[in-house]
């Protein structure tokens, strides 16, 4: 009986000492189970953290993007109105200068029409001066001033139309009369009447001419 008693107090001392291990060996695993969690959680927030940080940047930089944008858009639009601007300028100032050269020659051609008929009277002057008179101071006085006329035309652009002996053109020569001159070939200027000027390539007076039949 003594021995059985025993027996059994050492099993149940066995199978104590097992359950305590057991206990023993849960609450460890237990330990680092959330040893393992208590770990991992950091590194999460740390993920989350980065990706937040990364989101924050890349919102940084659209919104630099934005800006940059917008500011090249005013650039392009104040440099598209600047060409505009100097562009309407140019036109404008060729046209004004277009015009400029319109009324220079249109007063100029005025002005030369109306010296015209005093340089016409001055050679009928000449021509009427008796040949013993050609030396005398009147006559001498109004070939000078006839001559600087002539002069000062030249020096304007005014040239002479060349017509005795050419042959008749209506762009530069007004036929008023018509003789039979076997002398001269059909259609030729026989005689200047009146001589015409042109200035700058322009007619200004077309020459009074006699044309040959």
């Amino acid at each position: 009986m003594i021995l059985a008693d025993k027996e059994k107090d050492i099993e149940l001392e066995q199978e104590t000492a097992a359950d305590e291990a057991a206990q023993e060996e849960t609450s460890d695993e237990v330990s680092e189970a959330s040893g393992e969690q208590t770990e991992e959680k950091p590194d999460e927030n740390r993920d989350a953290t980065e990706e937040s940080g990364d989101s924050d940047d890349k919102k940084g930089f659209f919104k630099k993007k934005d800006k940059k944008d917008k500011k090249d858009l005013q650039i392009e639009e104040l440099t598209d109105k600047y060409k505009r601007t100097m562009a309407e300028f140019d036109n404008f100032r060729k046209r004004t200068e277009k015009e400029k050269s319109v009324m220079y020659e249109i007063g100029a051609r005025d002005i030369i029409e109306k010296i015209l008929p005093v340089v016409d009277n001055f050679e009928r002057g000449l021509m009427s001066i008796p040949d013993e008179d050609r030396e005398s101071p009147v006559a001498d006085g109004m070939d000078k001033i006839y001559k600087q006329l002539t002069k000062m035309l030249e020096d304007a652009g005014v040239k002479e139309i060349e017509a005795q002996g050419a042959e008749f053109d209506p762009a530069f020569h007004n036929a008023v009369m018509h003789v039979e001159d076997d002398s001269l070939g059909e259609n030729v200027v026989a005689e200047v009447l009146q001589k015409g000027y042109i200035y700058r390539d322009t007619v200004v007076r077309h020459s009074m001419v006699k044309v040959a039949n």
